[in-house]
């Protein structure tokens, strides 16, 4: 397990709770809701597995358009759970093309700040690597 993936998974998902009860507007709950759904598939992925960023960033966004998909065949009356109003707010029930691309941005915010993070993190251990050592 990789603890920073899983609170950032748990902070997501509060983010997207928050947003489902308490956002009702034109952007940041069909927009900005659905490109952080996509991160939150993400960080989730990389937190429980031992998955590279490519694969799982491929998986994220294959999950995403799976369950717009699933939207568009009205999937959840077809399992059973046509009616329940937490599967629709967690899967959602109305297939719209404009959130495929949301997932499309939120993925690939998550690999800009990925590529970032990991560039970080190499420059710190090379420099670390190349500092003198003083003995006392």
């Amino acid at each position: 397990m990789h603890w920073g993936y899983l609170l950032a998974t748990l902070v997501l998902l509060a983010v997207e709770v928050l947003i489902a009860l308490l956002v009702d507007d034109q952007l940041v709950r069909p927009y900005v809701g659905d490109a952080l759904a996509v991160v939150l598939v993400y960080v989730g992925l990389r937190g429980f597995t031992r998955i590279s960023m490519p694969v799982g960033a491929i998986a994220a966004l294959a999950i995403a358009f799976a369950i717009e998909f699933g939207q568009y065949f009205h999937i959840l009356y077809y399992v059973g759970l046509g009616q329940s109003r937490l599967a629709r707010i967690v899967l959602g029930s109305m297939f719209e093309v404009r959130d495929l691309f949301a997932y499309v941005v939120g993925i690939v915010g998550a690999l800009v700040v990925e590529t970032m993070r990991t560039k970080r993190q190499l420059k710190s251990v090379t420099s670390s690597r190349m500092q003198p050592k003083v003995d006392a």
